[in-house]
């Protein structure tokens, strides 16, 4: 990939499209007072539904711009129903046919008074994927094609995902959200997903727990060292992110670090706003943004998604370029 990937992409007869690979699951969740202890009862004062995963990120980007395919598996029942729902209204196209034999999953999401959030997350439809299913995004040069560490921590979907990626056009750029699943899979599944990773896009905490497994040394332990070392783990000229909720990112692209500072706001729902980041960061890349200029608007794209309940949210373009006029 050329480290700079803003030139690259405005050179493409049509603008690069926006894939996930990743699982759209329903989130199902409820606003609690306090975790309950073990064995115990708890009175939540809300419980909602809401498209959640890979939805997220895609909504975020085709809000902000972008053209959007979903080419992981959708169910058929309820919860496939409410996914596909949300990614028709926004535009997003589903590439794969749906799963005829089950539903797709739920992710249980319970949200403290302090924005707080534990999960759990059922298997569906959703891990029904195959290096077919895959290939119905039919996978374009200049294409931003997004893989989550959630799919690499299950053989189910970890299988399929290597498999397929092998076959995509070199110019193809995989962009890695690595979750706090991957630090902690097997090696040789990491160093093949690194390998292949061309934007790295995690938080703080998912990066510093990657670079203690992979032994690998940093100058400090703030998140512009971080995103230095991580780039050279890395395909050759990609570009590393690492995020730290309000107080921004920090991107390393084209052997040069930049801090972005972030927007701190008073949260009343964190869920969904590292994914909005992502999402908005690749609108803006997709359509030629310098990679600081992308992460500025993340970041503010991120600030605003905090501010409104459920993961599903995402400000448009509109709102981000308000919000940014009001902060200058």
């Amino acid at each position: 990939m050329p480290t700079d990937a803003a030139e690259p992409l405005r050179k493409q007869d049509s603008a690069p499209r926006v894939i996930h690979t990743g699982q759209a699951l329903v989130d199902l969740i409820v606003e609690v007072p306090d975790l309950p202890d073990r064995g115990q009862n708890v009175m939540a004062s809300s419980a909602n539904r809401y498209p959640g995963g890979a939805v997220t990120v895609l909504l975020a980007a085709a809000r902000l711009g972008a053209q959007c395919v979903h080419a992981g598996a959708i169910g058929t029942g309820p919860n496939g129903d409410l996914i596909r729902s949300a990614l028709t209204d926004a535009g997003i196209t589903a590439s794969a046919p749906a799963i005829r034999t089950r539903d797709t999953g739920v992710c249980v999401v319970m949200i403290e008074p302090t924005a707080e959030r534990t999960f759990v997350t059922t298997l569906g439809a959703d891990r029904d994927i195959t290096v077919d299913s895959l290939a119905t995004a039919a996978v374009r040069p200049g294409d931003l094609v997004c893989v989550t560490g959630y799919s690499l921590a299950v053989d189910q979907t970890r299988g399929p995902l290597l498999a397929w990626l092998p076959s995509l056009p070199d110019a193809a750029v995989v962009v890695l959200d690595p979750g706090a699943a991957f630090a902690a899979l097997p090696a040789a599944v990491r160093d093949r997903m690194l390998a292949r990773t061309d934007v790295f896009t995690g938080n703080a905490e998912e990066s510093a727990d990657l670079l203690r497994v992979l032994g690998a040394r940093t100058t400090g332990d703030d998140i512009a060292a971080h995103a230095r070392a991580l780039a050279p783990l890395l395909r050759e000229g990609a570009v590393a992110i690492v995020r730290d909720g309000p107080e921004g990112c920090t991107v390393h692209a084209d052997g040069e670090t930049t801090s972005v500072p972030g927007f701190p706001q008073t949260p009343v729902d964190t869920n969904g706003a590292g994914d909005t980041h992502t999402g908005a960061l690749l609108a803006g890349i997709a359509a030629g943004s310098t990679w600081a200029d992308a992460c500025r608007r993340a970041n503010a794209a991120a600030a605003i998604k905090v501010t409104r309940r459920g993961p599903t949210t995402a400000p448009t373009a509109g709102e981000v370029d308000e919000f940014l006029q009001t902060i200058r």
